[in-house]
């Protein structure tokens, strides 16, 4: 009779880049997927036409948002435009206990929250392969003008500079290589000592 899986606990994996350097997309194919799980955040924000709650957002009040902030239920978070916006830790450590990979697509602000209160997370920054080609992706959107595409040019250059806080810098020249290189990424995270005590336990203890 062929023995029960073991259940390993799931990595928490945060993912940064600048804006065009396809993050989207290489997390879109990851999702696919059943042992990845894209955690929703939590926003104050009221609802946009066609938003639903726990699938694009969790909306939460003012007042609730705060008392998680207060009881420490919130991984990060940070206020914009007079709303709350934040990952809440109770559905990341839900997912992870089921065996699932939770990935968090955060700027560097709240990834570096993240650090201080999950070490065991994994950070991974994705880069393009020059900044010139960075500039030439946001023009082939064609929905920004060069003044817009200059702003975020030069944001990326000052994110780029963080990439070194990360655990594993990812180039997405390739779109493919890209996505097996993340994929190998939590293949080796999988394996690592720390990461499997429990499982290990399981096999000494049959």
């Amino acid at each position: 009779m062929e023995s029960e899986k073991l259940r390993q606990k799931g990595l928490l994996v945060v993912v940064s880049a600048p804006s065009g350097c396809g993050k989207g997309t290489i997390l879109a194919e990851i999702m696919k997927s059943d042992e990845n799980y894209f955690s929703v955040s939590a926003t104050t924000r009221a609802p946009r036409p066609g938003e639903v709650d726990g699938v694009n957002y969790h909306f939460l009040s003012r007042e609730e948002f705060e008392s998680r902030i207060a009881e420490e239920r919130m991984l990060e978070y940070a206020e914009y435009c007079g709303n709350y916006y934040g990952t809440p830790a109770d559905e990341v450590e839900k997912q992870r206990r089921a065996g699932k990979n939770v990935f968090l697509e955060i700027e560097v602000q709240g990834a570096m929250q993240i650090r201080k209160k999950c070490p065991d997370a994994v950070f991974i920054f994705i880069v393009p392969p020059s900044v010139e080609t960075l500039a030439e992706r946001l023009r082939g959107r064609g929905t920004e003008t060069e003044e817009v595409i200059a702003k975020r040019v030069a944001e990326a250059r000052n994110e780029l500079l963080r990439a070194p806080d990360y655990d594993y810098i990812i180039v997405n020249d390739d779109l493919d290589e890209a996505i097996d290189d993340l994929r190998t990424v939590l293949r080796a995270e999988k394996m690592k000592t720390e990461n499997s005590k429990e499982i290990l336990s399981e096999v000494i203890g049959k």
